[in-house]
């Protein structure tokens, strides 16, 4: 965070906590406008990913919770929080998909695909 971003920023929010990304998380002292409840706010740790907010801080971001919810208690059914993949070489590309192979399984009664004046 820059010095001036501090100075500025120490009046009018006060900081609530930061997550295991190193995304740090603000809240204004008093609403702005923002119906009746105070301004949330990211500062990330890294490039400005939405997707590396975890659960536990989106539900804070969005006033669906009072308190951050705590990322200590994990079940084990749990999995760990990942940023969305879409358009990286980590991306899903399903069975068929022409950067798997572009070979699908042939299905009962396979279709015939339209052809424009056929």
């Amino acid at each position: 965070m820059s010095f001036l971003h501090r100075l500025t920023t120490g009046f009018a929010v006060s900081e609530v906590g930061t997550d295991r990304f190193g995304n740090t998380y603000y809240e204004s002292k008093r609403d702005w406008l923002n119906y009746g409840r105070k301004r949330r706010y990211v500062m990330y740790a890294k490039a400005p990913d939405p997707t590396m907010v975890p659960p536990e801080w989106h539900c804070w971001l969005h006033h669906v919770t009072d308190q951050p919810l705590s990322e200590q208690k994990r079940y084990p059914w749990q999995m760990e929080h990942e940023p969305n993949r879409t358009g990286t070489a980590l991306a899903y590309r399903p069975p068929g998909h022409d950067h798997a192979g572009g070979q699908r399984q042939a299905a009962a009664g396979d279709y015939e695909a339209w052809t424009p004046g056929g």
